[in-house]
């Protein structure tokens, strides 16, 4: 808990409405809550619960189409609802900071990371320039970024998304904010670089004495993060305690259910016969950005009506190994077969059907799906670009595929993007994949950014649409839990290798490679002192596990 008990922020009855179609209603309704200097207060619920809106609003902000219709929000004296623009924009930043969720769609692509992460310092006059330079370079050491002395001077897109997300922690930091809102800022990390996150968050909050909120999904990160937690529901508060209450004897039924461990575990299906043809084939490639070669080697193959799970750490070459099958990416070495048929490297050169065939769903619907766009539009075209279809059986076709998704035609076709929750836009990524007609599907981490429930919705939804349309997946992914509930084989790829691959069965079943050993014993658990035994074991065998790793 905080070593004080000044209140910094508190908040006191608030109400929030959006808007639809110009119709105003209220999705958080009366919330109070207190937040005292240097403490974590952990924000929990299922999509759309209002989290993340709450914790907009202790910035005393709200994103378009939503306003504080009542209540106060008081950070350390100063009620931000009434007070003004100025006033509230000189906080942001420097005093009050937020950690987004996406940071592929925060950071600006055109500006060095070094920029960026040193701007809010610079701005409000906190540090010279070549002072926050050196700082941001030690924030970047704090957190674990590799190559701290350089890595600021590459832009958003020459890093991964791990990489990204921590950079965007240290710009965050980088004025010693009294209060940061963490909004699931280990969504988009492998659970190996979750650990080193969490760890240099946490370090950071105590030694500056920055109070958090930390909006999570993740049962298990919030335990190891927050000192109380308050539960949420559709905008209303459920039940709150101190974390070590909260998780041995939750009240609410509903606290109770997200308590559940994920129920969904989809049977192995047996191995492939030998004879038959895979639907992809990676056929010992390598593959390079410029003169770094970043894939070395790389074979598996991945079969009709199958699930094949990569797994690894950020940067270890799963979506550069995806970006190849696609041809966004021509391997310097070795060949992609597809029934068994060699691709053509580059993309621009393959055949109409080849394009069609293999179609890809990814990470964060909110910047893959055209915000501008209606959903008879964002599932319609590829119908027409690769089916030919128009008018009636186009229309036809898209509320065949909004069927398949479990998504009601008439209420969702002509929706925008920003009027879906966060499952119902992954939905919508299915349906645009599907609507190619597909025999292999990339699923570029589907789940990660969705709360429990929801990812168990598309989950299932996922291993009912193979099973009708004896689809292929590649299931690229960090997340154990996942690969558990849905793969058949699992490929294991560490620094642009692959360590280890084979059956789920086995895959989970020792001995390990030393490296999937650690990925396997980096998934937190739901125990408070999980995450400093963990580091305290790592510590005291950090060599062994080096030595075991060559």
């Amino acid at each position: 808990m905080a070593d004080t008990d000044e209140i910094l922020l508190s908040i006191r009855g608030l109400k929030i409405e959006g808007r639809s179609e110009e119709v105003w209603s209220e999705i958080v309704h009366g919330v109070d809550l207190d937040l005292h200097r240097g403490e974590v207060l952990g924000l929990i619920g299922e999509s759309g619960a209002g989290k993340s809106t709450i914790g907009l609003a202790a910035m005393g902000f709200t994103r378009d189409g939503c306003r504080i219709s009542g209540g106060t929000v008081t950070f350390d004296g100063i009620e931000l609802t009434r007070s003004s623009v100025r006033t509230r924009r000189a906080l942001r930043g420097k005093r009050i900071a937020y950690v987004a969720q996406s940071a592929a769609a925060s950071f600006n692509p055109a500006h060095r990371l070094i920029d960026q992460c040193t701007e809010s310092a610079v701005h409000h006059h906190v540090m010279s320039r070549s002072e926050a330079e050196h700082d941001a370079i030690d924030l970047f050491r704090r957190i674990q970024l590799p190559d701290p002395e350089d890595i600021g001077f590459r832009y958003p897109h020459q890093v991964s998304g791990g990489q990204l997300q921590r950079a965007m922690t240290a710009m965050a930091m980088s004025c010693r904010p009294d209060l940061i809102i963490f909004d699931e800022p280990t969504t988009a990390l492998d659970v190996t670089t979750q650990i080193e996150v969490l760890a240099a968050i946490r370090d950071a909050v105590e030694q500056f004495g920055t109070a958090a909120i930390y909006i999570t999904h993740d049962l298990a990160v919030v335990a190891q993060m927050a000192d109380r937690i308050l539960v949420l529901l559709k905008g209303d508060p459920v039940e709150e305690a101190d974390t070590r209450t909260m998780l041995a004897e939750p009240q609410e039924e509903y606290t109770k259910s997200l308590w559940a461990v994920r129920s969904f575990k989809r049977p192995e299906k047996p191995l492939a016969p030998p004879e038959e043809t895979p639907v992809v084939s990676v056929d010992h490639v390598t593959a390079a950005y410029g003169t770094l070669t970043v894939l070395h080697d790389v074979s598996f193959d991945i079969h009709r009506g199958r699930t094949v799970a990569v797994v690894g750490e950020s940067g270890s070459g799963k979506s550069t190994a995806a970006r190849c099958i696609t041809g966004l990416l021509p391997p310097t070495e070795g060949t992609i077969l597809f029934n068994g048929e060699e691709l053509a490297a580059d993309y621009r050169k393959r055949s109409w059907d080849h394009l069609r065939q293999i179609q890809m769903i990814y990470q964060m619907a909110d910047t893959a799906l055209n915000p501008k766009q209606r959903i008879r539009d964002i599932v319609g075209r590829p119908i027409e670009f690769y089916l030919g279809l128009k008018g009636k059986k186009k229309e036809e076709r898209i509320r065949a595929l909004l069927d398949q998704i479990e998504l009601e035609p008439d209420d969702f076709i002509d929706r925008l993007p920003a009027e879906l929750s966060g499952g119902q836009k992954q939905r919508i990524g299915i349906a645009r994949a599907l609507a190619a007609e597909p025999e292999f599907i990339i699923c570029d981490e589907v789940t990660s950014a969705l709360d429990q429930l929801v990812a168990e919705g598309i989950l299932k939804l996922l291993a009912k649409l193979q099973d009708d349309f004896n689809l292929a997946y590649m299931f690229i992914t960090h997340d154990l839990a996942t690969v558990k509930a849905i793969a058949d084989e699992v490929v294991v790829m560490k620094e642009g290798k692959v360590v280890e691959a084979g059956p789920k069965s086995e895959m989970f079943r020792p001995p390990h490679h030393a490296y999937t050993d650690l990925l396997l014993s980096s998934v937190p658990e739901m125990d408070p002192d999980w995450l400093d035994n963990l580091l305290k074991e790592r510590e005291e065998a950090g060599v062994k596990i080096e030595s075991a790793g060559n």
